[in-house]
């Protein structure tokens, strides 16, 4: 799976808060969860948990399962693990242009004409 640009705004605009962060943690943790229970361990309500999930849902890091009257929730490895990739591609890409730089700024000067 490749990212695209809109999907990589999209992976880190879910990704930006902290309490997302946390709620991907925590199912990351169980293996799969329901709103009320992820919102039993952080300082927000299960409403503020049931929004957040959308949004995970929405960017595709989560995937939300109907069990009887319950809905459970769980993480979606291969987003992050896509997203992983890119981010590793960018870096590598930054690093030889920053190396690249690097050599110019060390070589020595040339003579003056």
């Amino acid at each position: 799976m490749t990212v695209d640009r809109d999907v990589a705004g999209e992976l880190l605009a879910a990704l930006a808060d902290p309490t997302r962060r946390e709620i991907l943690e925590a199912l990351a943790a169980r293996g799969e969860a329901s709103a009320t229970t992820v919102a039993a361990g952080l300082p927000v309500s299960r409403q503020a948990v049931v929004k957040h999930l959308a949004v995970l849902d929405a960017a595709g890091l989560v995937e939300a399962r109907r069990r009887g009257r319950e809905v459970r929730y769980a993480v979606r490895p291969e987003r992050l693990t896509a997203m992983a990739r890119w981010m590793a591609a960018v870096a590598t890409e930054w690093e030889a242009r920053l190396g690249a730089i690097k050599q110019i700024a060390e070589s020595p000067a040339p003579p003056p004409p």
